[in-house]
């Protein structure tokens, strides 16, 4: 059912502090948007107001945001797969929606690690969902702001979870086009990567306006009247997250058009489609 109230029944880390009454009710957050969009559980009145405005201003919103979360699973798939990566840190992991990044390594290697990280009290609250790891791998949340990378790469669960002589994945879906030119997005994902060893990656999806841009212009305002700024970035834009890395063909793309399997059978148009997505691969 929907959360209209929280009760004492969520499970959090043993060793995070009870974010309940950090919990603003009143206000629309952009992963609770995304969670009543995607057809989720875990959000309120204010964002499901926000939600059917959103919609109403670009009502091919939905397929847009279920195209990133198809990419995102075929992403980290890949990477399990053809890559074999047993280690990813995800950054802005959101409310969880399963399949999540550990349940699709897991099914490859039941040994894969994962460490979620996310500010949102509500992602924190119920982030049970997204430590029920297989006995062989292992799964921890940081609660913290991607903007202090530091406070991320020093955290106990980071160093207790990932070997930091063993490849990882960065992945960072759906979050940069919240971060303004003042916040240097470029320089916090360029940070989180550094000490990442050789051989590690980097997947990617980032905001764009380039394929609609007077529907998603609108869709940004209503975001900004609502206290979520965003910040939407062209092809050469984008490209800078991935300078100094080794692209995975077919590059910097539509996300509905990175390694599309096809079985789905559904005809998605450009225009429908406001995400870059990309993964590389760190020499």
């Amino acid at each position: 059912m929907e959360i209209d109230d929280i009760t004492g029944g969520a499970a959090v880390p043993e060793d995070s502090a009870r974010p309940i009454g950090r919990i603003d009710t009143t206000t629309a957050h952009a992963a609770r948007i995304y969670d009543y969009i995607l057809g989720g559980k875990d959000h309120y009145p204010a964002d499901r107001e926000a939600g059917d405005a959103l919609r109403r201003e670009w009502p091919a919103l939905p397929i847009h945001m279920r195209a990133n979360r198809d990419w995102m699973n075929r992403a980290v798939r890949w990477l399990a797969e053809e890559a074999g990566i047993r280690q990813f840190l995800d950054i802005g992991s959101g409310i969880p929606t399963s399949p999540d990044i550990h349940e699709i390594a897991q099914s490859v290697t039941p040994a894969s690690r994962v460490v979620y990280v996310d500010n949102d009290p509500l992602v924190l609250a119920l982030s049970q969902g997204l430590l029920n790891s297989t006995p062989k791998g292992r799964t921890s949340y940081v609660e913290a702001d991607m903007r202090d990378p530091q406070a991320i790469l020093g955290s106990a669960a980071f160093r207790d979870t990932l070997d930091p002589g063993e490849p990882v994945a960065l992945t960072v879906v759906a979050i940069v086009h919240f971060l303004l030119d003042e916040h240097d997005a470029v320089g916090i994902v360029r940070r989180l990567l550094e000490p990442l060893p050789s051989g590690s990656y980097l997947a990617m999806s980032i905001g764009t306006a380039e394929f609609a841009p007077q529907e998603v212009g609108r869709v940004a305002r209503e975001y900004a009247a609502r206290g979520m700024p965003m910040r939407l970035r062209t092809l050469a834009e984008a490209a800078e997250f991935f300078e100094g890395l080794e692209l995975v063909a077919p590059g910097i793309v539509q996300v509905h058009k990175w390694h599309r399997d096809g079985t789905d059978g559904e005809v998605i148009r450009d225009e429908d489609i406001a995400m870059y997505g990309a993964v590389a691969r760190k020499p």
